[in-house]
């Protein structure tokens, strides 16, 4: 499987977290908002980042679905799934 940048760099953190994480954690640090909060919601900057955000959402779908993570600790309503890179997820960054 091909990996995307965002997939790759995605699974890389989750696999140096060296413990179980939700994938969203990794988001802002990925793709930091770069507009002022009273940006209006047709700012261009915040629409482009929403953007980036969703991706960001379907790169994670992805690795689960390509089995390259596993959910540990299913979401509870208090904080989301957490996940652990596969012995496959680990094999995909080497």
């Amino acid at each position: 499987m091909t990996l995307s940048q965002d997939e790759r760099e995605l699974l890389r953190r989750i696999t140096d977290a060296g413990q179980p994480v939700a994938m969203s954690d990794f988001f802002h640090d990925m793709y930091p908002p770069n507009f002022p909060v009273s940006a209006p919601e047709e700012d261009p900057d915040r629409v482009a980042w929403q953007e980036q955000q969703f991706g960001m959402y379907q790169a994670s779908i992805k690795l689960w679905e390509a089995e390259l993570v596993h959910v540990v600790h299913p979401a509870n309503g208090e904080r989301p799934d957490l996940v652990e890179p596969t012995e496959a997820g680990r094999t995909a960054l080497a």
